[in-house]
């Protein structure tokens, strides 16, 4: 009997991760705030209307830097058709690292400096690195990728909600 209970909670967790991994259906964005690096005031509120990608990462995570230039790569490919990116650098990276990956690497996008932790908190608790979530116009969550995302599937979602 014990082995049965054991089977069915895992069984309970692995759905649950599978639904936070895709979004979980209906779950709408948390409504948070952020300041980019040159102090431009933004919010989910005023993203609405707009297909988001909200990546959190850290410039100590190897595959944060590895997935950049491709996150870089498809935010000038769908940036003119109403696509926003908002780069979350988590709280424990140091802000001048974060500005000066940025520069070098003239990223094209909003980045912000999660300093209190309050976005990565607001999103579920992320943690881990890289982490995005794909956000439809009306702000709902339709997808969470932890690691890497397939390009060409993300790509795929992207040209849905930019249709929809």
């Amino acid at each position: 009997m014990k082995k049965w209970l054991m089977i069915a909670v895992a069984l309970v967790a692995a759905v649950g991760a599978g639904l936070w991994l895709r979004g979980g259906g209906n779950e709408q964005a948390p409504q948070v705030a952020f300041s980019s690096l040159a102090g431009q005031a933004s919010s989910m509120e005023q993203l609405r209307g707009k297909v988001v990608l909200v990546n959190f990462w850290a410039t100590s995570c190897s595959g944060c830097i590895k997935e950049m230039p491709q996150l870089v790569s498809t935010h000038h490919k769908y940036a003119g058709q109403g696509y926003e990116t908002v780069a979350v650098a988590m709280s424990y990276d140091p802000p001048d690292y974060v500005r000066e990956y940025a520069s070098a690497h003239k990223l094209p996008f909003f980045v912000t400096l999660d300093s209190t932790g309050g976005v990565a908190k607001a999103f579920g608790e992320i943690r881990l690195t890289p982490t995005s979530v794909l956000i439809d116009k009306n702000g709902n969550v339709v997808k969470r990728y932890l690691g890497e995302p397939d390009f060409n599937e993300l790509h795929a979602q992207i040209e849905k909600l930019l249709k929809a």
